[in-house]
């Protein structure tokens, strides 16, 4: 017999059955995320409203251009513990038209892409970083002064309207890479990529040779989807949330309101493609033993099991749980594996349990929970959910906000290889004392 001491209860849970191993925690476990997730896609509340509230992270200092200075805000200690006070960068954005071979990789090879198609859906963080940094007050003209250097590309949207093959995609990025001689000086590393699907940077087939010091953008994670290895690194990587449609996270009215806790009808839901994945079954079957109590209809893609957008929400909203399980992908829309690791604490605000646990003894856990601990948790979510919105720079919280932290503290001041050197003037020479322009760095390069 066991208990769970985490949070208030009115009854003991009891473990039966195979005992939960580190291999079935590790291999499939199931993301039970409290209201929060739910309640953050519908309250919708004004960002700016955010800057008398404990969501304040930002107190622009807008006297020297590219600085802002952090003033405390919520978390207390974020982002100074392990950030500092100061957010000072300059990053250099790649033109469309500077090199050959950008337009394909963000309109097809004939040119015919709708960006307008690629900025909406899951996939749109590749179109919106973009243009955020475009805007930004960090973004500098002088390849020589850059910290950083973001390559604009919309591959996956490409690739799934047929604009560009997965070899075209290969052949392009080589020959994109062999004309960006700051790419060439350090191999990569002060170099910014977004892959913002499950595929990660394998869209690009010769990435572990060309693209394994740079720096990628991807709500992917550590682990591996349908391939071989996970190109994500956490030494150099930085985990972004996936997109959110802007109608749901716009300034004013949200498209559905919040239902209190006492209206709402389920204790859980699930709202996804079955897929034939084992724990997506599970909970359809459980929600035929347990109607009054979970909601999970097996979902298709065309009606009539097919639930368009404001029926989807009018659904979700109405149960205090959303139950999030693996699906084929490493990651999903129903919940970011945030950036913000080392600063969110999941556990205030979210409950993990196992796959291999799913089952009523799930529901009985869920129901002993008190709604006044399941409106803390909201409450606390309230407080984050910013970090989660693409929002402009003077927002003061949002995606861009967090992503261009985290870079900074990826920075390395002496970000060259270890054949690199420097003279007094600042010129960046090689062991023969030839300049970058003029040498070839000892790492496979195109």
């Amino acid at each position: 017999m066991g208990t769970f001491n985490s949070y208030p209860r009115t009854k003991t849970i009891w473990h039966h059955g195979t005992p939960c191993t580190g291999a079935h925690q590790i291999g499939a476990l199931l993301l039970v995320v409290a209201t929060h997730f739910i309640t953050r896609l519908f309250d919708n509340l004004p960002l700016a409203m955010y800057s008398n509230s404990q969501c304040s992270l930002f107190n622009q200092d807008r006297s020297s251009h590219g600085v802002s200075r952090f003033n405390g805000g919520y978390p207390s200690t974020w982002p100074e513990r392990g950030y500092g006070s100061y957010l000072s960068l300059k990053i250099y954005v790649y033109d469309e038209n500077e090199i050959e071979g950008l337009k394909p990789l963000m309109y097809g090879k004939e040119g015919i892409i709708d960006v307008d198609i690629c900025y909406q859906g899951q996939w749109g963080t590749q179109v919106k970083i973009h243009r955020l940094l475009l805007n930004s007050r960090f973004r500098t003209r002088k390849k020589e002064e850059a910290d950083f250097f973001f390559v604009p590309s919309y591959v996956k949207c490409v690739h799934m309207l047929e604009g560009l093959t997965e070899e075209e995609i290969n052949q392009t990025y080589v020959e994109v890479l062999k004309q960006m001689p700051y790419f060439r000086r350090s191999g990569g590393r002060d170099h910014i990529f977004v892959f913002p699907s499950g595929n990660g940077a394998h869209f690009f087939t010769s990435w572990k040779t060309f693209l394994n010091r740079s720096i990628f953008l991807t709500p992917e994670g550590d682990r591996t989807d349908n391939k071989n290895s996970t190109s994500f690194n956490t030494w150099k990587d930085i985990i972004i949330p996936g997109n959110v449609d802007d109608e749901m996270t716009k300034l004013g009215a949200a498209l559905v309101e919040p239902l209190p806790l006492s209206s709402r009808k389920y204790l859980a839901n699930y709202l996804g493609r079955a897929q034939g994945l084992k724990g997506r079954l599970q909970l359809i079957e459980l929600s035929k033993q347990y109607p009054d109590k979970l909601e999970a209809p097996d979902l298709k893609h065309d009606p009539p099991d097919k639930l368009f957008k404001m029926e989807y929400f009018e659904h979700l909203r109405n149960a205090k749980f959303c139950l999030i399980p693996r699906g084929l992908s490493s990651w999903t829309l129903r919940f970011f594996e945030s950036f913000f690791v080392n600063v969110i604490d999941y556990s205030q605000i979210t409950i993990k349990w196992p796959a291999s646990r799913i089952g009523p003894q799930l529901l009985e856990y869920l129901e002993s929970i008190p709604d006044e601990v399941i409106e803390s948790m909201i409450g606390r979510g309230r407080q984050v959910k910013c970090l989660w919105i693409y929002g402009p720079e003077s927002e003061p919280c949002s995606a861009i906000n967090g992503i261009l932290w985290e870079l900074q503290r990826k920075l390395r001041v002496f970000h060259q290889s270890p054949e690199t050197f420097w003279l007094h003037n600042g010129t960046f020479v090689n062991r023969d004392l030839l300049g970058f322009h003029d040498w070839k760095p000892p790492m496979p390069l195109p």
